[in-house]
């Protein structure tokens, strides 16, 4: 990571940023380790299925604002489903309990930093 004189602004470039197999899905650059920010972070995940693979995931810390690169999806939740494409932008709370299903590159920034000890799986909706 490189930064600024003023320290203000920062850099990470790509060949900084992490990759993650999370799932047979689920794949991530991530760029919060490199960023080290104690407010936001932000990785960009391909899915290719669903994701979690079987239940849902929740995150009990942060939100995420999420901004699709490329391919079409849903996000669902027990009772909704949101179709998404190129182009637009998700918004899921802290707390939403949800899955992906897809063939899609997103961003996800999180509010504050997401760190896999708040991410929780749960079989099923009670």
């Amino acid at each position: 990571m490189l930064k600024n004189e003023s320290n203000d602004m920062k850099i990470v470039k790509i060949e900084n940023a992490t990759e993650v197999e999370n799932s047979a899905t689920s794949h991530l650059l991530e760029y919060s380790v490199a960023l080290n920010d104690k407010d936001i972070d932000l990785a960009v995940n391909t899915i290719v299925g669903r994701y979690p693979e079987n239940g849902y995931c929740t995150n009990k810390e942060c939100k995420e604002l999420v901004y699709v690169l490329a391919g079409t999806g849903t996000l669902n939740k027990h009772d909704q489903c949101l179709d998404f494409k190129a182009g637009d932008v998700l918004l899921i709370e802290q707390d939403e309990v949800y899955f992906w299903k897809g063939n899609c590159k997103i961003i996800m920034v999180c509010t504050p930093p997401w760190h896999k000890e708040q991410c929780k799986f749960i079989k099923e909706i009670e």
